[in-house]
């Protein structure tokens, strides 16, 4: 009997546990893009799915590059989606919906890179509704976190902001509300469809930037292992997966020429033993879009708005051409 009690009572406490932890996110940890992006492919039919890095979520207007196509699409790119995310969030999909299309913007300093631990993984996985996948993620993933991650998930944020954001924070989540409104910042604003529109920068405004050079004998496996996870989950259920890198300013190119060479080369091989069509707007594609950088915001290659919706539609017009006139 005493046992019992003591079991109970440790119960009690373990509840009450729960349940302040559970308060305190509710509080603290802020609604983010990547919450309405995974509300609305979970809940959504959508035709494309864009997975992919900050370029690809700055630079795929998901309503121009389909426009006349009668098809649906949504950005799912993100700063800081590695292959591992790329995948599970492609399982979170299909396990929800089941798209035509899977289009993968790769940016070559990802594979060199290994992705850092904490917050880059809670902010796909916080957003995970209950799911095999979730699960999945979280044992392939987060074990490999701090173990108070996932339980204390609003310490990857600053007290500062969380507080300034609390009253928006607690609204948003009482009454599910996934207004974009609250996702407009000074630079961008996010759409509904996933892409982040970035406001023009003067070009001396632009901030420094230090790139992350390529070398295929620096390529991470576990990286690669995932984007030939990725591809094979795409060919099994039957969806078409498209690859593609975002056009850089021509100065960019020029600067680290050596290291996008030895980037196109790699992926351009890899992609051709694997019978995927490899869409680079820095070689074949070269002259479908300017690479001025009036068309940017940084020496990153994220594109302005204007630009990005442009090329959005050229993109739009070479891969998905045939589809408009059907």
């Amino acid at each position: 009997m005493h046992n019992f009690k003591k079991g109970i009572k440790l119960v009690i406490c373990l509840l009450i546990c729960a349940l302040v932890i559970k308060a305190l996110d509710i509080l603290l940890y802020p609604c983010t893009f990547v919450r309405n992006d995974i509300h609305t492919v979970t809940n959504e039919q959508k035709d494309v799915v864009i997975l992919g890095t900050s370029n690809g979520m700055s630079d795929l207007d998901p309503d121009s590059m389909l426009e006349g196509t009668k098809m649906t699409g949504h950005n799912l790119c993100v700063g800081g989606e590695y292959p591992v995310d790329a995948y599970y969030l492609t399982k979170l999909v299909i396990e929800k919906q089941h798209p035509k299309t899977i289009i993968f913007e790769l940016s070559p300093g990802y594979f060199t890179t290994e992705k850092e631990k904490g917050n880059n993984y809670l902010l796909f996985y916080h957003e995970f509704p209950m799911s095999i996948t979730k699960a999945e993620y979280y044992a392939n993933t987060m074990l490999d976190c701090d173990f108070r991650s996932p339980l204390f998930a609003f310490h990857e944020y600053s007290l500062q902001y969380e507080l300034s954001k609390m009253k928006d924070t607690v609204y948003q989540k009482m009454t599910n509300n996934y207004d974009v409104s609250y996702l407009k910042g000074q630079a961008q604003e996010y759409h509904e469809n996933g892409f982040i529109e970035k406001y023009p920068v003067a070009i001396e405004n632009f901030p420094s930037y230090s790139p992350t050079l390529f070398s295929k004998d620096e390529v991470k496996a576990t990286n690669m292992e995932y984007l030939d996870k990725l591809i094979r989950l795409c060919k099994e259920n039957d969806i078409e997966f498209i690859a593609t890198t975002m056009p850089l300013a021509a100065t960019m190119l020029v600067q680290e020429e050596e290291s996008y060479r030895d980037a196109w080369d790699y992926f351009s091989e890899y992609f051709r033993e694997k019978g995927v069509e490899y869409y680079n707007f820095n070689r074949e594609y070269y002259k479908s879009y300017g690479h001025e950088l009036a068309n940017y915001v940084d020496y990153d290659g994220h594109m302005n708005g204007d630009s990005a919706k442009a090329f959005s539609k050229v993109f739009g017009d070479v891969v998905f051409g045939d589809e408009a006139l059907n």
